[in-house]
C-alpha cells in the first residue's frame, strides 16, 4: 500500500471517517428459523451470519462431555466469493481454523456454560463479504444469534480492531488499513465487567503506543455494544407483537 495516505493531514480516513469513528452497523436476529438462535450483521462492507444450535446432548464421542459444563463448538468459514481472492478451501484451511478457536475462547469466557454440563452449544459463522475486522463482525453476529438462542450469557460480547498510523490510533479497520502494514489489534470486550475475552496483536507495537490503541479499541467496542444493545431490544419488541403481548 505504498503511496496511499491512510490518514490525512485534517485527521479524514480513506473512507472518509474520523480516527475513531466507526463503519456503519446493521444487524438482524432469527434470520433462520430452522436454527436456535441466528443473526447477520453488515459492518461497512464486511458482512457475516452466524447460527447457533444448542444446548444439546454431546454428538459423537461421549467422552467429550464436560461433567461441569457445556462444551462450546466454534466453526468458522468464509464464502468463496468474500474476497477478490480466488479460494479452493473456504474451510478447514489455517486461517479458519485459528479463527475458529478464536471465537470459542471468546465465548467460552462470556457463556455460562456451568448451567448446562454434559451439553454442547454449535456457533458456526460465515463471512459472506471481507472488508476488514473480520473476527469482530463474527463475533458480533455470534453474540446475538447466542442471545437469539436464549443462552445465558455474562454480558454482550463486543469485539472491534484498531490500529496506529501516523501517531493516530485508528478504529474498526477496512481491508485497505489492514493491507497496510502498520500495527493492528483485535478487541473481544464484555462491557459491562471491562473484561478482556481475546486481544491478539498481527504486528508489532511499541508499548508506549499500547494504551493509546487498546483503549481506542475499548472505546469503539462499547459503541457497538450501544448499537447491538439497541437491536436486540428492537428483536424482543418485535417478537412480543406477534406473541401479542
Amino acid at each position: 500500500m505504498a503511496g496511499l495516505e491512510l490518514l490525512s493531514d485534517q485527521g479524514y480516513r480513506v473512507d472518509g471517517r474520523r480516527a475513531g469513528e466507526l463503519r456503519k452497523i446493521q444487524a438482524r436476529m432469527g434470520v433462520f428459523a430452522q436454527a436456535d438462535g441466528s443473526a447477520y450483521i453488515e459492518q461497512g462492507n464486511t458482512k457475516a451470519l452466524a447460527v447457533v444450535y444448542g444446548p444439546h446432548e454431546i454428538r459423537g464421542s461421549r467422552s467429550r462431555a464436560l461433567p461441569d459444563r457445556a462444551l462450546v463448538n466454534c466453526q468458522y468459514s468464509s464464502a468463496t466469493f468474500s474476497t477478490a481472492e480466488r479460494k479452493r478451501r473456504p474451510h478447514g484451511d489455517r486461517k479458519s481454523c485459528e479463527l475458529g478457536l478464536q471465537l470459542r475462547q471468546t465465548f467460552e469466557a462470556a457463556i455460562l456454560t456451568q448451567l448446562h454440563p454434559r451439553s454442547q452449544i454449535d456457533i458456526y459463522v460465515q463471512v459472506l463479504q471481507a472488508d476488514g475486522g473480520t473476527y469482530a463482525a463474527c463475533v458480533n453476529a455470534a453474540t446475538l444469534a447466542v442471545l437469539d438462542a436464549g443462552i445465558p450469557m455474562r454480558d454482550f460480547v463486543c469485539a472491534c480492531s484498531a490500529g496506529f498510523v501516523d501517531g493516530t490510533a485508528l478504529t474498526d479497520l477496512s481491508h485497505v488499513e489492514e493491507a497496510s502494514g502498520s500495527p493492528q489489534l483485535a478487541l473481544a470486550l464484555l462491557p459491562a465487567s471491562g473484561q478482556i475475552a481475546l486481544l491478539e496483536m498481527d504486528a508489532r507495537l511499541h508499548e508506549d503506543h499500547l494504551e493509546q490503541v487498546l483503549e481506542a479499541a475499548a472505546q469503539a467496542a462499547r459503541g457497538v455494544h450501544t448499537l447491538l444493545d439497541r437491536v436486540v431490544r428492537q428483536h424482543v419488541r418485535e417478537a412480543s407483537i406477534l406473541l401479542g403481548d
